[in-house]
């Protein structure tokens, strides 16, 4: 399926009306059980979103034919002149190999184990929330914001910012282990950021999970005299 402006023998199937897209804008093919994203344009990069991956996404830059895209459901973000147009795409689910249980011999353990019944996979979980929730330009929480989020919970109705910041501590040098280079493990927002970042980067916290944190309570609506 080809998109863009159109007219001026550039035949389109999805038509973006824009003076900012180009006529032929892109293309996209479907292969196998993933689809690719061609930007024929000459001067905007195309962004596609993954809605279920808690802000992943991709870069298509102008000029870059066939870019493979691994999400099943997808956004494509063009940008126009005065906003940005978007579509979605489903391409079909992806396929999974049965894996057999180990047999004899020592099993497998698991490089980076987390319990999620435990109180640092809340704190871990405060932490990663705005990023589950797709608020990527929202700041890390800070301990006190993990505090009052996770104090409703009944088992955690009594914690406090030293009980946050030694759970932070224990994913840090137990649980995570950060070693490499650039991953600060000094106090303060870098070791938040730090967990953050390596925690979505291997799936360690999924939206899923959010179940295991307290109902967010709405803004009260303002009324008018």
């Amino acid at each position: 399926m080809r998109f863009g402006r159109g007219g001026d023998g550039s035949e389109v199937e999805l038509e973006l009306p824009d003076a900012a897209v180009s006529r032929l804008a892109g293309e996209i093919l479907a292969t196998a059980d993933h689809w690719c994203l061609s930007n024929l344009g000459r001067e905007s990069t195309y962004v596609v979103e993954n809605p279920e991956g808690a802000g992943e996404h991709m870069k298509v830059p102008p000029g870059r034919v066939a870019a493979p895209v691994p999400f099943e459901i997808s956004r494509v973000l063009v940008p126009r002149q005065r906003d940005v147009a978007f579509f979605e795409v489903f391409a079909p689910a992806h396929a999974y190999l049965e894996i057999p249980a180990a047999g004899d011999g020592e099993p497998t353990v698991s490089a980076l184990p987390l319990d999620v019944t435990s109180k640092y996979f809340l704190v871990l979980l405060a932490l990663c929330e705005p990023r589950l929730r797709d608020e990527s330009q929202v700041r890390i929480p800070t301990i006190a914001d993990v505090v009052k989020r996770l104090r409703s919970l009944p088992n955690c109705q009594e914690i406090t910012t030293d009980a946050v910041a030694f759970h932070i501590d224990y994913l840090t040098r137990t649980k995570l282990r950060f070693r490499e280079p650039g991953e600060s493990t000094e106090a303060g927002s870098s070791r938040r950021e730090a967990l953050v970042s390596r925690a979505m980067r291997f799936n360690l916290v999924r939206e899923s999970h959010l179940t295991l944190l307290p109902p967010r309570s709405r803004p009260a609506k303002r009324t008018s005299n």
